[in-house]
């Protein structure tokens, strides 16, 4: 089968890169002050050694040996004749080890004289020798080529224009930055970026070296804003130190892979790393960047049947009101108040079914019951939401995870739920495994929310994945979540609309800390609203806010409750102001939603219970 184009890898996924080829070779035991270029002459199984590194470790691509081998650099070390047999041997030991699957960039750099208009370095010069490198690794077969590590845009453009004159190949244009996302000579980065991606014969533009992955995530949110073509990002494992004589990069493949997976949500599609950057730090990229893919983009969307038998269409319309005691009292415009408990981390299920009791006791209408929550490993949310109505005549919300089972799992897991008596349903596409605790386990993600909640809508009208009939259908209320307070709005609008178009019912948000973001979100959902449970978390101190603030996706606190819960002298302090804050939240944006989804932080229901009023807030 015939290898991916990267045009066609970008429109389907994130692109990954490999990380730095100078790094290795140094690691390896090459001086310095050694041509790395030559190597591809003189040690071809070195350079070979690094490329089956990146490989093995998950790279997309793997760029050649040749950043510095363009004709006036290599005249540094007497090679300038050179230059086509360097090029050329340095596709071909990067083709052998990129296989059937790995795509070869041919790696071009700036010329390494200083260019400007009056500089030593004329422009027809300039011109010959990026088309004296680029030729002999278009001849030998490079995937594509990605000019890398420029300081002068304008040098970078005429590099474009020379190959554009004797290459289709598709370009990946890089720029170097500072950290006051500057280039080297001082032009704001994203308006060299600009000018960059104008370029027709540009398939993306992006940023490598110079920084670390912190300073080019602000970088990277500039230069989004300047151009619509794919973005690639290849930042240094840090800032280097001097350790010993020696040069060396201090970021962990753990803090990379923390920062790749916030360049994904930030738009990038090619990330990579430059200099410091091992095997190792691509292998934690790729882990972690592949389970966020896998969960924003499913593998598969299932939607309804073109055609379903009359008895299945009634059925499709059981009203939201006869499905739960929860939906009926969503479908009357009665206030609902749930209580988010999590299962236990072993067997005991006692102690949670004591704090439902209490729930029940005191008119709580359903217990949420999460699924996993930041990919933690719990007693099975579906036992503890059985065993909880069984036990304790309250209702339960079962949130159900699209992270840790296949669709067929899925789909049996939905079908046992409504058999066993559970009615309600929150659709969730879950945290990837890196962001909890079983950091090796595998995400899933046949499915997200989206084409989970279509399922679900298929299964209450009898139709499973396949296409088979089955009667009864479920009669499952369908709730899904929102976050009002996204990194982008307009793609958790569209999300958003694409749920309830799938058939969601209901909806709980995250917690809502920032009143004025919730009311923004209630107003962009008007032409397609169903109730919204508003999600409620009490703090219990300062340091829990900062973590809210901080770590959780999804959530946004404004300064103002930070520096209000900073003021708490004591334990109890803390979590008395953190209930005050909360029920000041419910009183201010009870009018524009359907009920509260309040969590009980720590376990502790009464703090839950308290800020809804059903107990003194001197009893938590």
């Amino acid at each position: 089968m015939a290898k991916s184009s990267l045009v066609q890898l970008l429109s389907e996924r994130p692109v990954l890169g490999d990380g730095a080829m100078g790094t290795m070779l140094y690691q390896y035991g090459v001086f310095l002050n050694t041509c790395f270029d030559e190597l591809n002459l003189t040690d071809p199984k070195l350079v070979k050694r690094v490329h089956d590194g990146y490989v093995e470790a998950g790279a997309d691509f793997i760029e050649t040996n040749t950043f510095g081998a363009n004709p006036l650099k290599l005249a540094r070390y007497g090679l300038a004749d050179k230059v086509e047999q360097i090029n050329r041997r340095a596709v071909e030991i990067a083709t052998d080890s990129a296989g059937e699957n790995v795509l070869v960039a041919g790696a071009v750099g700036p010329l390494g004289r200083e260019f400007t208009k009056y500089g030593r370095l004329t422009e027809p010069q300039a011109h010959r020798a990026f088309q004296a490198q680029a030729k002999p690794l278009f001849d030998a077969g490079a995937d594509f080529l990605i000019l890398e590590t420029f300081s002068n845009t304008r040098e970078l453009l005429i590099a474009i224009d020379a190959i554009g004159q004797i290459s289709d190949l598709p370009l990946v244009a890089q720029m170097t930055v500072n950290e006051h996302d500057e280039t080297p000579y001082g032009e704001k980065i994203e308006k060299a970026v600009a000018r960059i991606a104008a370029e027709t014969n540009v398939t993306a533009v992006g940023l490598n070296c110079s920084v670390g992955p912190s300073s080019m995530l602000g970088s990277l949110e500039l230069i989004r804003t300047v151009t619509e073509k794919p973005i690639s990002v290849q930042p240094n494992a840090g800032m280097p130190r001097q350790v010993e004589d020696r040069t060396l990069y201090m970021c962990t493949p753990e803090y990379m892979a923390e920062y790749a997976k916030r360049f994904l949500e930030k738009g990038a599609r090619i990330i990579g790393g430059c200099c410091g950057t091992t095997p190792g730090h691509v292998r934690e990229i790729a882990r972690a960047v592949r389970s966020l893919d896998r969960a924003a983009t499913p593998s598969i969307h299932v939607g309804k049947p073109a055609e379903t038998p009359a008895r299945q269409v009634e059925e499709c319309h059981v009203p939201l009101s006869q499905k739960s005691r929860l939906g009926d009292g969503l479908a009357a415009g009665r206030k609902v108040t749930t209580i988010e408990i999590t299962p236990p981390r072993g067997v005991d299920i006692n102690p949670t079914l004591e704090k439902a009791a209490l729930c029940a006791e005191l008119g709580i209408d359903a217990i949420n019951i999460p699924d996993g929550p930041r990919a933690s490993s719990r007693l099975c949310p579906m036992v503890a939401a059985t065993q909880i109505q069984q036990h304790a005549d309250i209702e339960a919300i079962l949130h159900f995870c699209c992270r840790d089972r296949n669709l067929i799992g899925m789909q049996s897991d939905i079908l046992g739920a409504s058999a066993i008596g559970l009615r309600n349903i929150l659709i969730i596409t879950g945290d990837p495994p890196k962001l909890g605790e079983y950091p090796s386990a595998t995400g899933v993600f046949d499915m997200d929310s989206i084409a989970l909640t279509a399922v679900v809508n298929n299964l209450n009208c009898g139709i499973d994945i396949g296409g088979n009939s089955f009667s009864p259908s479920t009669r499952l209320a369908i709730g899904v979540g929102a976050n009002p307070a996204a990194l982008e709005p307009s793609r958790e609008l569209e999300k958003f609309k694409q749920k309830v178009t799938a058939g969601a019912e209901f909806a709980i948000t995250q917690p809502v800390f920032d009143a004025d973001m919730l009311f923004d979100f209630l107003e962009a959902i008007e032409p397609f609203r169903i109730p919204i449970i508003a999600g409620i978390w009490p703090f219990t101190s300062f340091k829990n806010a900062e973590f809210m603030a901080n770590e959780v996706p999804g959530v946004v606190v404004p300064a103002a409750l930070l520096e209000r819960m900073n003021a708490a002298q004591t334990k109890q302090q803390g979590r008395i102001l953190g209930v005050e804050i909360a029920r000041e939240m419910i009183e201010r944006i009870s009018s524009y939603v359907a009920g509260f989804a309040v969590s009980a932080p720590f376990g502790n229901v009464r703090t839950a219970l308290a800020v809804l009023g059903k107990i003194d807030i001197d009893r938590i």
